[in-house]
Formats: structure tokens, C-alpha cells, sequence
């Protein structure tokens, strides 16, 4: 079943999954780009800050402090670096008020295109509904500035609550 939204151009392409690791978020796109740049988009300070933020600090340590300037932060939390294999997966778990988010990227070479999965690890009390549009959104802001638009126009009233209803439906039915 396809949902609309009041911008018909912002559909949900993700789901809600389970498997022996719990639940999680899911969600996928595919970039006419080689891996290794996508990569940087998702890696380097220069490439995240245009559709999410930046980061600062040593990565070799294992943590940096990642600033998600896309909501006007300022201040970094700890992003701790659990597995970097460039240029194709990244695990990583961020501070996110109280607790952390486990975030999973995997990225593969499509013949000739990037295949991007993205997964972020659900705990139980983790409402779906709010957290898949938000990716929803900043997956279509990286997509708009890997194709020299402005992230900006990607606005985060199309996705939040018109999204919140698909997200919550498929965790209800995992």
C-alpha cells in the first residue's frame, strides 16, 4: 500500500523489520555515484555538514563529538565508532539525550550506482512513528546535496507526522 503525504513527492521508503538482533528501522537508496564518494558524504566532516552536520575530533580513537547542525546544534554529543570498513560499512552509536542510537550503513557497488542500506536498532520502548520520518527526511536531504540541490528546500514538515503513521504501522505488524 502506497501512503501519500500533502507532498506527494515524499512517500515512505522504509520499513520496520525484525530479526535475531531485535527490530529495527530500515531504509534504502541508491546513488548514481561511485562508493567511495557516497562514502565521503557519509564520513567526512565536509560531505556530512551540507545535509546533517559535522564531526570533530580523532576517529582512530574510536568516539568523536558529531554536531547535527541540520537542527541548529551547536553543541556535539559522542558519536563512539564501533566498525569503519571503508568505503562500505559504518556502525556507529550516538548520544541522543538520555540514551544512544545504534546506526548501521552498509553501501555496495550496483553496477555502476551506490546501493545505500541504512538501519537503526530499535529498542522496546523506541516509538517507530517518530524516529523513521526524521531518517526519511535526512537521507533525502543527503540525496539533495549529492545532486547539487539545496538540502534546505527538503522540508521537515512534509515528513513529520505526514510519516509517522506508516513507520508506527509496520512496527506494529513485525
Amino acid at each position: 500500500m502506497t501512503e501519500t503525504t500533502e507532498n506527494p513527492e515524499v512517500q515512505p521508503t522504509g520499513s520496520v523489520v525484525r530479526d535475531d538482533d531485535g527490530r529495527w528501522i530500515v531504509l534504502r537508496r541508491t546513488f548514481a555515484a561511485p562508493v567511495a564518494d557516497v562514502w565521503a558524504s557519509l564520513t567526512e566532516p565536509a560531505g556530512l555538514e551540507p545535509w546533517i552536520g559535522t564531526w570533530d575530533g580523532d576517529p582512530t580513537t574510536g568516539s568523536v563529538r558529531f554536531v547535527m547542525t541540520a537542527e541548529g546544534a551547536t553543541e556535539g554529543d559522542e558519536c563512539r565508532v564501533l566498525r569503519c570498513d571503508p568505503p562500505h560499512r559504518l556502525v556507529v552509536e550516538t548520544a541522543v539525550g538520555e540514551t544512544s542510537w545504534h546506526l548501521e550503513i552498509d553501501l555496495a557497488d550496483d553496477g555502476g550506482t551506490t546501493a545505500l542500506a541504512f538501519r537503526q536498532a530499535l529498542g522496546p520502548d523506541e516509538d517507530a512513528g517518530s524516529i523513521g520520518p526524521g531518517w526519511e527526511y535526512y537521507l533525502d536531504r543527503l540525496a539533495a546535496a549529492r545532486a547539487g540541490r539545496d538540502p534546505a528546500a527538503v522540508e521537515w514538515d512534509s515528513y513529520y507526522p505526514a510519516l509517522a503513521a506508516h513507520y508506527g504501522a509496520t512496527s506494529a505488524t513485525d
